[in-house]
């Protein structure tokens, strides 16, 4: 679904249905982190872009609030269930799960 700024995010979930303006942040597992969420947090979130860059099925997102001197945003740690690491780069991935094809051969 697109977020308010215009970005595709699986994220995302907006009911307008009928006069309704139900929006909310799928990502986010902490309750108190729900509670605080709005849709103009959307504009600075990685999610988004990250989904775009990497689309690998392995790789698990955990998001979070993290204050800053400006407010809140949203933080990212990627986990990959084939290497069982934490991966350190979520645009590009862990570097196993995409290796070329000669390599995976050996």
């Amino acid at each position: 679904m697109k977020t308010p700024d215009g970005r595709e995010c699986k994220f995302f979930y907006g009911d307008y249905y009928r006069g309704r303006n139900f929006e909310e942040c799928r990502a986010l597992i902490n309750p108190q982190d729900k509670k605080d969420w709005t849709s103009a947090v959307c504009k600075t979130c990685p999610v988004p872009v990250i989904l775009q860059n990497n689309g690998c099925p392995n790789m698990a997102l955990t998001t979070y609030f993290q204050k800053t001197l400006f407010g809140k945003r949203i933080r990212v740690k990627a986990w990959c269930s084939r290497s069982h690491g934490i991966v350190r780069n979520p645009n590009v991935g862990c570097g196993l799960c995409h290796l070329p094809q000669e390599t995976e051969k050996r």
